[in-house]
């Protein structure tokens, strides 16, 4: 096959032999780019499947570093890793994980000044960011440069998914979502807790959406957002509408 070697033939065999993927749709995931931002909870388990799948290019962007109350979640991380940049732990991880993916670690915070840059490029965007300004912020560039957005996000046992292509006719943005409201109040992870698992679930359907939007399979989720309520292990998807007085996307 065109474009891999025996090596990656047999490592992406699992998703070459699925008829919704194939060939094709692995070559795609091959040549992709996509920026993950944030690698903590909802980033760290997206980062090992989307490695694992063969996404040719990660960009990595978070400026924290990897401290103990992280191990508990942040599953692409070690105790070894403590005190060290946590793009830079998740792309070694990525790396050795998947020797044929690139892996490029950013240990910056992503804002205003800054975000058209990082984002420059890529194909899809993950926001698992921990805080709800820089969420608009990248909901802003992506829309702006019609970059497909992935975002998720988690709290205790509970948790949200989205995908946004808002500079079509019909779809939402995230604007249309959460409003415009920058100073939201949210909790932390510190003050409000979260079960572990909560965030690789969380993680795992935002690394699948990213590969749909990379290689499209079955059906469209744009438009809906999934809440799951892991306390009760029940799921629902609603179907969000596009908000004709939305300043974003109108």
């Amino acid at each position: 096959m065109v474009g891999f070697s025996d090596e990656e033939l047999t490592r992406y065999a699992r998703h070459i032999v699925l008829r919704e993927v194939g060939g094709a749709g692995q070559a795609r995931l091959k040549a992709g780019s996509v920026a993950v931002i944030g690698c903590g909870g909802i980033g760290a388990p997206a980062i090992q499947y989307l490695a694992a799948a063969g996404v040719g290019r990660l960009r990595l962007i978070d400026d924290d570093a990897v401290e103990p109350s992280n191990l508990q979640r942040q599953v692409i991380f070690r105790t070894d890793d403590l005190g060290r940049g946590k793009a830079d732990a998740a792309a070694a991880a990525a790396r050795a994980i998947n020797p044929h993916v690139v892996a490029e670690p950013i240990r910056a915070r992503l804002d205003a000044a800054n975000a058209a840059d990082l984002l420059a490029g890529v194909d899809v965007v993950l926001d698992g960011c921990d805080n709800f300004a820089t969420r608009l912020v990248v909901a802003d560039v992506a829309l702006a440069h019609r970059i497909p957005l992935v975002s998720a996000a988690v709290g205790q046992f509970e948790g949200q998914l989205g995908v946004f292509r808002g500079w079509e006719p019909t779809l939402p943005c995230y604007r249309c979502f959460v409003g415009d409201a920058p100073d939201r109040p949210e909790a932390s992870c510190a003050e409000a807790g979260i079960l572990g698992p909560v965030t690789g679930v969380l993680g795992s359907l935002a690394a699948l959406e990213v590969l749909r939007a990379l290689a499209p399979f079955g059906d469209d989720p744009a438009g809906s957002i999934l809440l799951a309520d892991l306390l009760s292990l029940r799921f629902r998807t609603i179907r969000l509408p596009k908000d004709p007085g939305c300043p974003a996307c109108r």
